[in-house]
Parts: structure tokens; sequence; C-alpha cells
């Protein structure tokens, strides 16, 4: 039985963590952190387990095994080092740190210590992405020469649950990015995954359109993105990440390839639509991706658990959370200078 110790107590652990470990037969919550306290309380009440009143005392916890880093995203590298320390396994949420140094760090702690470290990037375990990955892979769809892929909803304050315009993730103290850290990284992660290359330049307007903070102006990090990619091998797409998605959610990938298109998660009906070079359509019913409305099963957690179990490494691990956020802080090097960026 497999020790678990929550630290944050915000949506993502309320709607994933908690009772996607609390679903399992073969790991247990211990307890919680929160620095609002009711929240850990709360899910204390409902999944069993301890409140505890610091990190520290969460960590120093010999029955926990391994932590979910759940809380803002300039405490992610600390909070996770110092778990790595502690001899536990860490699942963190993206984006995974606050700068390159930081997440080279949080790398070469869980290197150092021999426990595993994953980023909580939920978008390659997706029923049609997987999928999506096998078909590539067949070579059915021929070279992939151009994408886009988009994630966009009418923003954080909607959902956290310090709902309203004072939400944490509109302050660059706590979040340090905006869409990009929320959304971006996600599609950035995925991006390379599903076209198995590396981006090496980027070229990126990062901004802030719309969002107001709570004294009505303008709030500190970005809103919107839009960002085009180069991979290595000569693959062009772009990537876009907004908070003013206000109609619905979008979070489709498009990949334009030599043998026709693939569509996914584009077609409300059917997650994956392929149109062939001579116009036939091929429609694949896979399940549904996760919505802010929907939240079902992430994946994240089971190949967590089932990691640490087998004594295998995530697939998902610290490298690959650096990769991803590498290409969000490229894109955000771009705008502010102008310049296209080298990786």
């Amino acid at each position: 039985m497999i020790g678990i110790g929550i630290i944050g107590c915000g949506s993502i652990a309320i709607a994933r963590h908690a009772p996607e470990y609390h679903a399992r037969n073969d790991c247990k919550i211990i307890g919680y952190y929160d620095p609002l306290t009711e929240r850990a309380e709360k899910l204390a009440a409902q999944y069993g387990g301890k409140v505890f009143h610091t990190v520290e005392e969460l960590l120093e916890d010999s029955e926990i095994d391994a932590v979910s880093v759940c809380n803002a995203n300039k405490y992610h590298a600390p909070v996770t080092i110092a778990a790595l320390k502690a001899g536990k396994h860490v699942l963190c949420e993206k984006p995974m740190a606050t700068s390159v140094k930081e997440a080279q760090e949080m790398v070469d702690a869980a290197r150092m210590t021999g426990k595993f470290l994953m980023v909580g990037h939920n978008q390659r375990l997706a029923p049609a992405h997987a999928r999506a990955k096998e078909i590539l892979k067949s070579g059915e769809m021929g070279k992939i020469l151009t994408f886009r892929t988009t994630f966009g909803h009418g923003g954080p304050e909607f959902w956290s649950q310090d709902k309203g315009r004072h939400t944490w993730f509109f302050k660059k103290g706590d979040a340090f990015l905006g869409a990009m850290g929320d959304l971006g990284v996600h599609k950035a992660d995925l991006i390379r995954w599903l076209i198995d290359d590396e981006i090496v330049e980027v070229k990126a307007y990062v901004t802030t359109l719309d969002k107001k903070d709570d004294k009505g102006e303008l709030i500190e990090v970005d809103d919107n993105a839009v960002c085009l990619l180069k991979s290595k091998s000569g693959i062009y797409g772009t990537l876009t990440a907004s908070w003013t998605y206000y109609g619905e959610e979008n979070n489709s990938t498009v990949l334009y390839c030599t043998n026709g298109i693939m569509k996914i998660y584009d077609n409300p009906e059917f997650p994956i639509e392929i149109v062939k070079k001579n116009g036939e359509k091929v429609y694949y019913k896979v399940g549904s991706i996760q919505t802010n409305d929907n939240q079902t099963a992430s994946g994240v957690i089971d190949l967590f658990v089932d990691s640490i179990n087998s004594g295998k490494e995530p697939e998902i691990n610290g490298e690959e959370g650096l990769a991803a956020l590498r290409i969000v802080l490229a894109c955000l090097e771009s705008a502010s200078t102008g310049k296209t960026i080298t990786l």
C-alpha cells in the first residue's frame, strides 16, 4: 500500500488527484497540506487522512511514500526538491517550474535521490491522443508537414477554488506565467510527443488582451499567446493558448500530413477525424478529453502509482517536463524581445 500526501488542496487536487488516488485499492491518502487549512480539512473529511500544518510536517511522515505537488507555480520547484530529498516520489503539476534552472534542479534531485519525478502533463494520456500516436507510428498518414494545436477556455477565474479576479493565477509572483503556463505548456508537451521531434525554434506573441484583476487593471500575466514553432526535422506549426475563449473550450490539434489531415478533438462527435488525400473520411470514436466541466479520470495518477509499483520510471518524467517548459519560456523570450529564439 503506497502512502500518499497531497500538497495544495485547490481545484486540481479536488477534481483529479484526491478522487483518483482514492479510487485505487493499492494506495492510501495519508494526509494533506494547504495554507488555507479548511481546504485540507474538506478533503480529509471526504477521503480520509489527516491535516498537516506545514509542508515539512507532511514530508517528515514516514507513512507517506509519494506526494502530489498541487500548489501555486512558484512553489513547485522548492517543494518538489524538498520532497525528493525527504525520500518521496513526486507527481508535480505543470508547469513544473518557473525557470529552466529550477526545473533542472528538480531533475537533478530526482536522479540524486533515486526517486521518481513525474510532471502532470495529462494530454498525451487522453484516449484520442494515444490512438493518434499509434496511427502516426503506423505510417498511414505519411510525413507530418505542418500542424496547429490550440488550448483555450474562458479563464481560471471561473473554475479555480479562489474564483474571481483575485485568483493566484493572475498574479505574476505566484503564477509567473498566465495562459502559456496553464495551457500552452500542455500543448508544448503534446506536440513534441505527437510529432516525435524536438522544437528548435520559436517566434511568438504572448500578451494580455482582456483579463482584468480585482482593481480593474490588466492582469500581470499573459491571457493569450500565438506561437510559431519549428522542429528539428523541419515541421512547422502554430501553438495557441488563450484564457479568452468565452464561448466554448477549444482543445484541438490538427496535423497536416503528406497522406491527408488528422483532426484530434476538433469534431465534437468523433475525437479523431482523418481526411484522406482523395477526400475519403475516417472517423474514430475514442474517449473524450477532459474539460473543466467534465473532469473524467486523467490517467496521470494511474501512471504515477503504476510506475511506483513496477519500479519503472514514468514516461512523463522530469526531463519531459523540462523540454515542454523550455518551449514555453522560449516563446516568452521571443515575445519580449521581438526575436526568433533558437532553443
